[in-house]
């Protein structure tokens, strides 16, 4: 009776601290964030490199430099998020996309282009998802499996709206004053949502649970963090590279720029239809068996687009089927830690567990753009990107921690 009494206080409280603005206001900051800062860029790229005459390698690695900052910066960012909350964080780094974006778009050289990319990265690591999870975990407690699904469902869409956005303005404004005006929706909508709505007390950690091996420390050191850190990596390299090399691999299949952009963008209603599905997924599943599943179902839609050549719709059914995958493996990534290690550690192990995923993430554009060169064509691309995510499936089958049972069941509402 006492422990029901308590853990009915736990949960009362968890409610309290709910911010009741916080949700819809990290949906709404998520899709812009990641529709302006991230998937802009991709659709940009080829207006980009022929207004300016720099290679697509440059600029991609400018790209790829972003990330690479991201996921440094990222591991500071989740011992603050740890410490202080989300509000100062994610609304300074709102701040320095703006600023990012504006430097990019006004970029008179390569240098200054590349510049204005790398503090992007800082802003990147500031307002994406891992600030977001680290706030809707510890805010929402219990119930954080469906708070974190209705903000991925949000972001989910983020292609869906922006890329055809773009692709319409760069249609007529060219790829600066496309950047501008982008920079002005970014700030308009995401400054003062995380200033306003992200104010809430920050509740302290959760105590960790008196059994050995949760002490973040000790968690890092494990082969479970270890293995389940590789599998991350080689499924976030795979991803993203396909992700910035669907659009060329679609136009080399005879689709022009716009459609390939709403083919990519449709890709992103498909990460929100595939994140309707998780929890239910979860719950039928261990986490090293959807780990696998996911991991394997990404390699094999990865290997459709490279042996399918059309027709153009039945691509776009292979993007809707892609972006499904990649809507679950977002979630994924987001619940790895409370599923196996609990919620006490969540910013920094979470930040830790994402910086080599993110190192590959940054390294996938540019090394997807300079293999598609070498292996003859995007299709033999996106042949070894299945082997890279099917490689991933195998490595994260070979380790789970011990407690991971009991922390799932915790996790799921």
């Amino acid at each position: 009776m006492t422990n029901l009494r308590s853990s009915e206080a736990v949960t009362a409280t968890a409610d309290r601290s709910q911010p009741r603005a916080a949700l819809p206001a990290l949906c709404a900051t998520q899709i812009t964030s990641w529709g302006i800062v991230y998937y802009a860029f991709p659709v940009l790229n080829p207006q980009i490199t022929t207004a300016t005459g720099w290679s697509a390698t440059a600029t991609t690695a400018a790209f790829s430099g972003a990330l690479l900052v991201s996921a440094v910066v990222g591991i500071f960012v989740g011992r603050v998020l740890d410490r202080r909350g989300p509000r100062a964080v994610m609304t300074s780094g709102s701040v320095l996309g703006v600023l990012a974006m504006l430097a990019i778009a006004h970029a008179p050289n390569l240098w200054s282009f590349t510049a204005g990319w790398l503090l992007a990265g800082v802003a990147m690591a500031a307002t994406f998802y891992q600030p977001a999870f680290a706030a809707l975990t510890r805010w929402w407690g219990a119930d954080r499996v469906r708070a974190l699904t209705v903000v991925t469902l949000a972001g989910g869409l983020a292609s869906t709206v922006f890329a055809p956005l773009t692709a319409t303005l760069a249609g007529h404004l060219g790829w600066r004053t496309t950047y501008a005006v982008l920079a002005a929706i970014l700030a308009v909508v995401t400054i003062p949502a995380h200033a306003l709505a992200l104010r809430a007390p920050w509740p302290p950690a959760p105590v960790p649970p008196p059994q050995p091996g949760t002490h973040s420390g000790s968690v890092v050191r494990t082969r479970p963090f270890f293995v389940l850190a590789t599998a991350l990596t080689l499924n976030s390299f795979a991803m993203y590279a396909v992700v910035v090399a669907l659009v060329p691999l679609l136009i080399a299949r005879g689709a022009g720029p716009t459609a390939a952009a709403w083919a990519l963008g449709l890709g992103g209603a498909g990460q929100t239809l595939g994140r309707t599905l998780y929890a239910s997924f979860a719950r039928r599943t261990g986490v090293t068996t959807r780990t696998f599943v996911l991991m394997l179902a990404g390699g094999i839609t990865t290997a459709t687009f490279a042996v399918v050549p059309g027709p153009f719709p039945l691509l776009v059914g292979i993007a809707i089927a892609a972006g499904m995958v990649r809507g679950n493996l977002t979630l994924l990534q987001a619940t790895a830690v409370t599923d196996r290690w609990g919620t006490t550690h969540y910013g920094r192990l979470s930040g830790l567990l994402a910086a080599p995923a993110t190192v590959a993430s940054a390294l996938a554009p540019f090394a997807g753009a300079s293999l598609a060169g070498q292996l003859g064509g995007y299709p033999s691309l996106f042949t070894l990107l299945a082997l890279v995510s099917a490689a991933a499936a195998v490595v994260a089958s070979g380790g789970t921690p011990p407690l991971h049972t009991s922390r799932e069941t915790a996790s799921m509402p």
